[in-house]
């Protein structure tokens, strides 16, 4: 354990003096997706090292299970970072996913942001409104995830969504106009720094912390599945692999993938 935490020192230190001078960012005004933009990136040049993309209107955005990320032009931030050198064993694949999650939370506290949960597997909700989502693409060799892009959405200076949407910004909750370079910035060098320190980490030692912050963990609740049936279910944990377990009111415990079901709130 005192290995694994010195050696977690040791590489936050290093990527954070490293990266805070030589992280490479790419600006562009308009592209279908940052996701996108890094992933045909990344295969032209997988020897490339970390760096993040952000748009200031991203076209075709995507959210999980395949849904679109709609944001106003100049009023949010929609952004990619693309870590390398991560070696980690697929079946830990979601220590990504909580990481992110985390960190997200870390810098939105620290904006003033309070009332905040994480929706399985990573929405970020601040008064039970969605105020950020993340997709996550893995890049594998030899059975390992040698590199990740990070695609976030993040609602910041937006003030008016479709009703139809349980939505909101940062800007509605706090009444401050946000400097979109500095919220970027901050995001991406405590998801970078997170990420390196923490995936050594146990994954038990990980969810403990996510499990504190999911959103309606241990309270009734309702969920639809695909065909659009209504059931109701106690959210128990997430699984190392990233599945949802939900005790039914026949007491059957169930777990469940992103695409399986969908948490009514």
């Amino acid at each position: 354990m005192f290995f694994c935490s010195f050696f977690a020192l040791l590489t936050k230190t290093y990527r954070s003096i490293f990266n805070t001078f030589f992280m490479k960012s790419i600006k562009v005004h308009t592209t279908p997706s940052t996701n996108l933009y890094l992933r045909e990136l990344y295969r032209a040049n997988p020897n490339i090292k970390n760096c993040y993309v952000v748009a200031e209107n991203q076209t075709n955005g995507r959210g999980q299970m395949g849904a679109n990320w709609i944001s106003q032009e100049g009023k949010n931030l929609t952004f990619s970072v693309l870590l390398e050198g991560l070696n980690l064993k697929i079946e830990n694949q979601f220590k990504l996913s909580a990481i992110t999650s985390l960190a997200i939370l870390k810098v939105l506290k620290q904006l003033g942001i309070t009332n905040l949960k994480v929706k399985w597997p990573n929405d970020i909700l601040a008064e039970s409104l969605k105020i950020c989502g993340v997709l996550i693409e893995n890049m594998y060799s030899n059975q390992k995830i040698n590199a990740s892009i990070i695609g976030i959405g993040l609602n910041v200076n937006q003030e008016d969504f479709d009703k139809m949407y349980r939505a909101s910004s940062l800007k509605q909750l706090t009444g401050i106009h946000y400097d979109l370079d500095y919220v970027l910035k901050k995001l991406v060098k405590q998801i970078e720094d997170d990420i390196y320190e923490f995936l050594p980490y146990s994954i038990e030692a990980i969810l403990e912390k996510y499990h504190e912050n999911l959103f309606r963990i241990g309270k009734a609740s309702t969920f639809e599945f695909p065909n659009g049936e209504r059931t109701t279910g106690i959210i128990k944990k997430v699984s190392k692999q990233g599945l949802l377990e939900i005790l039914f009111e026949d007491h059957i415990l169930k777990s469940f993938e992103i695409k399986e079901i969908k948490l009514l709130y």
